[in-house]
């Protein structure tokens, strides 16, 4: 029997996520983050005058991506201390750098500076995968530019719009979204080398009371952890603050892909545009004909999940007391990395819906023809009194026209028979060919091709060729 089939399985893990950013919160990227902060304090302290040496780092170094796991959990069942059940086993490989491993250092030092690092590797992901959601969606806005199609406010059919302009929005919000990303990597602080309560006692205490070695102690294993920035004051963590506005930076992604999702699902019942379907997919167990939008459901379901982890990192905050507490830790082991799985399998999901968005400009068309009779009346209001019409009197026949077809539409099942009604009343005189002039759907579009245009060039293309070198295959997504 497969004891794996025994257990719960996170789905996130078994069924969403890449590898990419599994391994960034896998116990090993973790750990062997540990190790080489442990060693990044060990150089620094060399460098500044404490006694350790050469033999000792390298010694380190040899067993950074050696981890005997084993150790490690018999030693933490012993002493229910995650860090220093690592201290121990690193010191049985290392036994001449064991009196210097973890030296001056709180828990919180290798904690504290490795969700910071796993969260910087996680987002760097993160924006790379939604400029490449923003690459396709920039490519089927600008071929779609001059597409018309029913605009719709509250769901009900409005003035029109084109189909690359709504995707535009979508790709609007994305932008954002991108902005927001950009900025929380821009911003992210190291936690540093800050001490127990954050006050760098013990290390002031190592170097005879030198405040100058200390803070440059500071610096020294930032700049090697690959951080500019530091966190200037801290209690024993970093604010948990830091967690709520990365988190906050995913729920904007998640909200945007969640409207997006039901933007296309709504458009899919309309059977104006379609997510890929494969060639052997079954949409439903009992009804052999259905095509469900399963990608974009299952975007809107993992999406309502992020948004939701972000009230976790908010009340995380806002329950911490003084220098801090450990009502946080279980709390950050689940929100922080289940945050970024899930905003990762919308983001590969959304890849392969936008790769392959299906646009049916027959059936958007037919849509368009039923309701434009009623879209264009002031139009022909207008042509008419051109004609030498009344405009009071045009208005009173076109409305009592457009009632009496909207009343065999919705009650006997109709055609809109509007425009003949009106070719029919002398009131208007009207040809043929002046009404079919004004059913060029083209004319109601207004400056909608103009703004993709505008809009892309000035504010999408100059990120898209910034990153132009990222690259994911949309083939290879577990989707």
């Amino acid at each position: 029997m497969n004891k794996d089939t025994e257990i719960y399985q996170n789905p996130l893990i078994e069924r969403y996520s890449s590898k990419e950013m599994l391994y960034i919160f896998s116990s090993d990227f973790k750990y062997t983050t540990w190790r080489k902060l442990w060693i990044a304090l060990a150089e620094s302290q060399k460098e500044l005058g404490l006694n350790i040496s050469a033999d000792q780092i390298n010694e380190m170094k040899d067993y950074v991506d050696h981890i005997d796991y084993s150790v490690v959990r018999k030693k933490e069942q012993e002493i229910r201390h995650d860090v220093m059940a690592h201290v121990f086993a690193y010191g049985i490989q290392c036994p001449k750098a064991r009196p210097i491993i973890h030296l001056g250092a709180t828990s919180a030092y290798v904690g504290d500076n490795t969700d910071l690092i796993q969260m910087k590797e996680a987002l760097t992901l993160t924006r790379n995968k939604l400029i490449m959601v923003m690459k396709l969606l920039s490519d089927f806005s600008l071929k779609h530019a001059h597409i018309p199609t029913l605009g719709y406010t509250h769901f009900q059919p409005a003035q029109l719009t084109t189909v690359g302009k709504r995707s535009s929005l979508w790709l609007n919000d994305l932008l954002m979204d991108f902005e927001n990303i950009e900025h929380q990597l821009e911003r992210i602080k190291f936690r540093g080398v800050k001490g127990t309560t954050g006050t760098q006692a013990s290390f002031l205490d190592l170097f005879n009371n030198n405040h100058e070695k200390v803070e440059s102690l500071d610096k020294k294993v930032s700049k090697r952890m690959g951080f500019s920035l530091r966190i200037p004051v801290t209690g024993q963590t970093y604010s948990r603050k830091i967690d709520y506005e990365v988190i906050s930076s995913l729920s904007g992604i998640a909200q945007s892909l969640h409207k997006i999702s039901n933007d296309i699902r709504l458009l899919q019942h309309l059977k104006e545009i379609e997510e890929p379907f494969e060639k052997n997919q079954v949409g439903s167990s009992a009804m052999a004909y259905k095509r469900n939008p399963m990608r974009s459901e299952r975007i809107a379901s993992l999406a309502r999940f992020v948004i939701n982890l972000n009230q976790n990192t908010a009340m995380t905050q806002s329950a911490q007391w003084f220098e801090r507490t450990l009502d946080d830790s279980a709390n950050k082991r689940l929100t922080i990395p289940e945050a970024f799985l899930a905003i990762d399998a919308i983001l590969d999901i959304s890849l392969n819906v936008f790769d392959g968005l299906v646009v049916y400009d027959k059936i958007i068309d037919r849509n368009i023809q039923k309701e434009l009779p009623f879209m264009i009346t002031e139009n022909i209001i207008m042509r008419a009194v051109q004609n030498g019409g009344d405009r009071q009197e045009l208005h009173e026949k076109i409305r009592q026209h457009s009632m009496e077809a909207s009343r065999i539409i919705k009650e006997d099942g109709g055609e809109n028979d509007l425009l003949n009604r009106i070719l029919e009343d002398p009131i208007f005189d009207l040809s043929k060919a002046e009404i079919e002039d004004l059913l060029d759907s083209k004319k109601y579009i207004g400056r909608a091709p103009e703004q993709v245009k505008t809009f892309i060039n000035e504010y999408v293309d100059p990120i898209l060729k910034k990153y132009s070198n990222i690259e994911y295959e949309v083939s290879n997504l577990k989707v």
